[in-house]
């Protein structure tokens, strides 16, 4: 590796699944603003729906979501209460004018759900929203939860896409992150999911835990492999003890360093690649039918708070707390607090408290950096006729950055700005570039690769 593209492996840049980023929404988006971007969708949109489920039965010590461990089911039937409260309440508001095309449960464990819960979830959004015909519903799954009912509710709902975390199969890793999992029982789950009509599988992995090696990386993706899953998600354990505190659970002494990281990183995405995979962005990789290869082969691959996605929707409603919401006016985030969460929505409330409405300068650099995180570069036509002056403007930073930067992270190339393929890995960081926040921000972020 060229010494100038090393010197970036431990660059701490932000993960860009939104632009601006969180860390720079303000209490200035609120419930109110919230409720006057819903009734302005308009009559005829399709929308995607994300429901988050903060609760988990064992706390893994590597995650970094908005989570908690609970050994009752009390707190997590009051939550639904709330959660069906203010599905209510946004429905009432966008109900016959918009159309559900995607729904995503994320969590947290949303499989911690009983089967019964699960399956009356999925039928109150059925009867709360008009959906198209074959919604796509995808659900993070933690094996250890599963079970046949479980298996059977997930079928019932409507699941067309499992996405289960796998982290690692290595037994000290997996103890290392408190996240005990055996591959028996994760093909069991992916057995019981396929023989259920799902089709579509994906599998998370990690790389840069503790105690990993390159050898058992190539181990636990080897063992992933023989899954034939649909596609694969492979992440950068991001360390980030500052904001999620139970990761001062893992000695950082057991960390493998930046150049470690950036080696696994790559031998596990050969050895993904070797089997017919296709590289999708950053960190995905699909097989070539998937709909994630067909939308990044056709120039149509987005990026959200999900990760890689082909849904084109360009509204994303957040539900429970925490989530976000997209919309053409910007981006409004739920109360965090569980607690807080379900006394603002349990008599017809919304729950933002923060958000960011879009100016016209984030709608330009925010169109760069997806195209740069998707594809790996953009046209310079394509931005100045999409975005005018405007895009001119933000055409001279890059021709800047394509011409003064010694480590070529940006080439030009006919009218298109191209990230090299040796600089892929580092496309985060080319990302930060244009951010107009980044260099005056106080946020702290995880390492770029």
């Amino acid at each position: 590796m060229r010494p100038e593209l090393a010197a970036r492996l431990g660059q701490n840049v932000p993960r860009y699944t939104s632009y601006p980023t969180p860390p720079h929404f303000h209490p200035g988006v609120d419930a109110a603003v919230q409720k006057a971007w819903l009734e302005a969708l308009e009559g005829g949109d399709e929308i995607s729906l994300y429901l988050h489920i903060p609760y988990c039965d064992r706390l893994c010590w590597f995650c970094a979501c908005h989570t908690k461990q609970t050994r009752h089911y009390e707190p997590v039937t009051a939550y639904l209460r709330s959660l069906r409260a203010e599905i209510a309440t946004v429905a009432a508001l966008i109900s016959g004018k918009v159309f559900v095309r995607a729904i995503h449960f994320g969590g947290g464990s949303p499989t911690m759900l009983k089967p019964e819960d699960m399956v009356a979830l999925g039928a109150f959004l059925r009867d709360s929203f008009d959906f198209v015909p074959n919604t796509k519903i995808s659900i993070e799954i933690d094996p250890n939860d599963m079970d046949e009912a479980r298996l059977n509710a997930l079928a019932e709902i409507g699941m067309t896409r499992a996405s289960l975390g796998v982290q690692d199969f290595d037994p000290k890793v997996q103890k290392a992150i408190n996240r005990e999992q055996s591959f028996l029982q994760t093909k069991t789950v992916v057995d019981g999911v396929r023989s259920r009509g799902v089709e579509s599988v994906n599998l998370d992995l990690l790389y840069g835990l503790p105690h990993q090696t390159r050898e058992s990386v190539s181990s636990t993706v080897a063992q992933a492999l023989t899954l034939e899953p649909d596609r694969i998600a492979l992440f950068g354990y991001a360390h980030v003890p500052w904001f999620k505190k139970h990761q001062t659970m893992i000695d950082e002494a057991w960390l493998p360093g930046p150049a470690e990281r950036f080696a696994q990183s790559q031998l596990a995405a050969q050895a993904i690649v070797d089997q017919g995979y296709e590289v999708i962005g950053l960190d995905h990789f699909a097989k070539p039918g998937d709909g994630l290869a067909l939308a990044a082969r056709a120039g149509t691959l987005h990026r959200n708070f999900q990760g890689y996605t082909e849904d084109r929707c360009e509204t994303l409603i957040g539900l429970g707390p925490s989530s976000i919401s997209q919309f053409r006016q910007g981006y409004a985030q739920n109360m965090p607090s569980t607690t807080e969460y379900g006394r603002m929505v349990a008599n017809g409330g919304l729950a933002a408290v923060r958000g960011i409405a879009f100016s016209d300068d984030d709608r330009v650099r925010g169109w760069i950096i997806e195209r740069l995180m998707c594809d790996f570069g953009f046209s310079a036509i394509d931005l100045v006729e999409r975005f005018g002056e405007a895009g001119q403007r933000l055409l001279v930073k890059a021709s800047s950055t394509a011409l003064h930067d010694p480590a070529r992270l940006l080439e030009l190339d006919g009218d298109r700005f191209v990230v090299p393929v040796e600089s892929r890995p580092f496309v985060r960081s080319i990302a930060a570039k244009f951010d107009r926040y980044f260099e005056t921000g106080k946020a702290r972020h995880s390492v770029a690769v």
